[in-house]
């Protein structure tokens, strides 16, 4: 599946639902790109790409300064999976082509 291109993307979080637009390149299995949400925008990084499956990460720092993992497989224009914060949890996230 090719995951380059633009995605919205819906994260559910226990402060409710969060949207982001999430940009991305496969770069021979790396995977790039930047993810922006609420006015704020960050590069991903230790991306891959293996087949339908994806996993980024995103450093931000509202509402407070954390790491998010995320984690998920690629179907057709659809994205989704899970996305992460060490300590705290993991939560879905789902996602189509822009």
């Amino acid at each position: 599946m090719a995951v380059d291109g633009t995605w919205n993307i819906k994260m559910q979080t226990p402060m409710g639902d969060r949207e982001s637009v999430l940009t991305l390149k496969n770069e021979g299995g790396a995977l790039t790109g930047t993810q922006s949400a609420q006015g704020d925008s960050a590069e991903i990084f230790e991306g891959s790409v293996n087949g339908d499956a994806v996993s980024w990460k995103v450093s931000i720092t509202s509402p407070m300064p954390l790491t998010l993992a995320f984690s998920g497989t690629l179907d057709g224009d659809q994205i989704s999976g899970n996305m992460g914060i060490s300590g705290f949890g993991s939560w879905p996230f789902t996602g189509s082509r822009a």
